[in-house]
């Protein structure tokens, strides 16, 4: 969840930490700050709040020549947002940056007490640096090896070792971190858009391996000290893909994406007959054909992917398909064996609990297969089998091109099951093919619905709650229109089967309360449209979202979203962005920061 950025070589070190930082700052963060080899030794500036208050405080010195460093930006965890509890900590000879959460953090505390050595901030990264220190004699991967065999928990850590100037050394486990060299020097971070203006071609870190950064090299050795090549990965998309080409936000631009990344995500998985392979991912039709249950596993957005994925999949395959949210599937003791195939949907790649869950399912013999955006990822690595979403970088914390490119995913997924299974024939397949394609076209018509949900949404600026109500697959639309709306606008909004509001949420729907009706299943519509009128008569302020047409008298609601016309379960894809609009011109009206909201991370790599 942390920002990580190291650099040793020839330039100034401070300048490429603080473009660093900068890159990394979508990831969401409290407080920043750099430490780089300086001619009388470490020196090291933290700031509480953004990376440019950082910078205006570097600004302050003029002598930071240093032509090696590392930068953070933090998350709290342990300890409040404080400039003591920001990143780098030093202890000692030792000064660090941390990503993660180190478990066992107060038994090494009291251990450490015993020895005269106390900290001075609140947090599990100290600790650490104390640790290292204690452990440190003169040879640092020792340090380092026998620091790491007495940490729980999850962490990536840079080091910089004051008697060994100019160089940094690199140990993961779970955390992300990736590293590269180009001809101005070496280079890690926890995320390519922090490296790929200086070189295309990168690695992802092994988990207990130390990686030595010189102005000149890069070594990785494993715990057995023997040197280890690592392999290569090669970011096949340019930096002005993480700029906002003219947008005033990467919300509103990755919104705008998504006819891209759907036919990204879909044309190279089709063949020239017209229906879905994937043996470029080799992916054998043989776990199609074995398994007897599904479970997908996911949080968030994600997870709600995996929702209208089960329809999809259930409707198709008349197979059980189960939807667990990731944090939660661990401790519920669940049942898998080897004709299960456990689906984890990740965006980063590196979401803590979803890799708690897979790890789970491989030790239960569970066939893996995982939909991530970010290759080399630690699920990418881990997983029997893999779909990439192809939808590039995505750098609003809050999802938009991911969950379509997701949803695009399990389509195809469905479609190859189903055939392989003998459940659909050939020439269905190829129509289901076609109908996706022409989801394209449909999602841009889409996209010119934003200036009408403008309008609406400046009746939501001086709102505090609202209520999502739909049935079949609206309902999991509905939870993703909530999260959406609550994470960046802060209205507090919730999801509800609409046939639950008989049953106790009614009672929370009076004059002027805002309800958005998602109508788009003709199999419940009828149905849907008593649950309208029910909170139409209790004063509810009502936008209705249809497929296409409105069969309802306009009295019963305030404002329609009427999208393009595509088959009912293609419906979240065009409804998909109405809500991505509804949540992006609600924060804008109410003045809030929308790439940025308040307490929140774009990756997760904390449980």
């Amino acid at each position: 969840m942390c920002g990580i950025i190291g650099y040793t070589g020839s330039l100034k070190a401070k300048n490429i930490l603080l473009e660093g930082l900068t890159a990394l700052e979508y990831r969401g963060y409290d407080s920043a700050g750099i430490s780089m080899f300086e001619k009388d030794g470490i020196r090291t500036i933290k700031a509480a709040g953004k990376v440019a208050d950082l910078a205006k405080k570097t600004e302050e010195y003029q002598d930071l020549n240093g032509t090696s460093g590392i930068g953070h930006t933090r998350w709290a965890t342990h300890g409040g947002v404080t400039e003591c509890n920001s990143h780098p900590h030093t202890y000692g000879k030792v000064t660090l940056i941390h990503n993660g959460i180190i478990e066992n953090y107060h038994e090494l505390e009291l251990e450490l007490a015993a020895t005269g050595r106390y900290p001075v901030s609140q947090t599990d990264t100290e600790i650490v640096a104390m640790l290292l220190d204690s452990l440190y004699t003169g040879n640092a991967i020792a340090a380092i090896k026998a620091a790491a065999a007495q940490l729980d928990g999850a962490y990536a850590f840079c080091i910089m070792f004051a008697d060994e100037p100019e160089v940094i050394y690199c140990l993961r486990n779970a955390s992300p971190l990736l590293a590269c060299k180009s001809k101005e020097g070496t280079f890690v971070a926890s995320d390519v858009v922090a490296l790929i203006g200086y070189s295309k071609d990168y690695f992802a870190l092994p988990e207990q391996q130390i990686a030595r950064l010189t102005k000149d090299s890069i070594t990785v050795t494993n715990d057995m000290d023997e040197v280890v090549i690592p392999k290569m990965l090669h970011v096949s998309w340019d930096i002005t893909a993480a700029q906002k080409k003219g947008y005033p936000h990467f919300m509103l631009k990755e919104i705008h994406e998504q006819p891209d990344t759907i036919l990204s995500t879909i044309l190279p998985r089709i063949t020239k007959e017209g229906i879905v392979d994937f043996t470029v991912e080799q992916i054998p039709d043989t776990i199609f054909k074995d398994v007897n249950r599904i479970i997908i596993t996911a949080c968030g957005t994600a997870m709600h992917a995996g929702l209208i994925g089960r329809v999809m999949l259930e409707k198709l395959l008349r197979i059980p398909v189960e939807v667990e949210i990731a944090s939660e599937f661990r401790y519920m003791d669940p049942i898998m064996d080897h004709y299960t195939l456990v689906i984890t949907i990740s965006q980063s790649g590196e979401t803590a609990d979803t890799l708690a869950a897979l790890r789970l399912a491989k030790s239960e013999g569970a066939t893996t297969l995982s939909i991530v955006n970010v290759k080399g990822s630690t699920i990418d690595r881990e997983s029997d089998y893999v779909l990439y979403t192809q939808a590039g970088p995505e750098i609003a914390v809050a999802s938009t091109k991911a969950y379509t490119a997701q949803l695009s995913c399990l389509y195809l997924l469905t479609y190859r099951f189903a055939l392989v299974r003998g459940t659909i024939t050939t020439q269905q397949c190829k129509e289901y093919v076609t109908e996706l394609r022409n989801v394209i076209p449909a999602v841009k018509e889409a996209l010119t619905l934003n200036k009408h949900i403008d309008d609406i949404c400046s009746n939501l600026a001086d709102k505090e709650d609202l209520f999502f109500i739909g049935r079949g697959i609206d309902y999991p639309l509905c939870w993703e229109g909530s999260i959406k709306l609550k994470e960046i606008s802060y209205i507090h909004s919730e999801a509800y089967a609409a046939g639950e509001l008989k049953h106790g949420t009614l009672s929370l729907i009076t004059d002027g309360v805002p309800v958005v009706a998602i109508a788009t299943q003709s199999k419940v519509l009828t149905k849907m449209i008593s649950n309208i009128r029910e909170v139409r008569a209790r004063g509810a302020f009502v936008i209705l979202i249809t497929n296409g047409e409105i069969e309802l008298e306009a009295s019963a609601y305030d404002y329609p979203i009427v999208l393009p016309k595509t088959p009912d379960y293609l419906t979240p894809f065009t409804a998909a962005v109405a809500l991505q609009l509804l949540a992006y011109y609600s924060c804008v009206h109410r003045g809030y920061d929308v790439d940025q909201p308040r307490n929140l991370a774009k990756a997760v790599t904390v449980e």
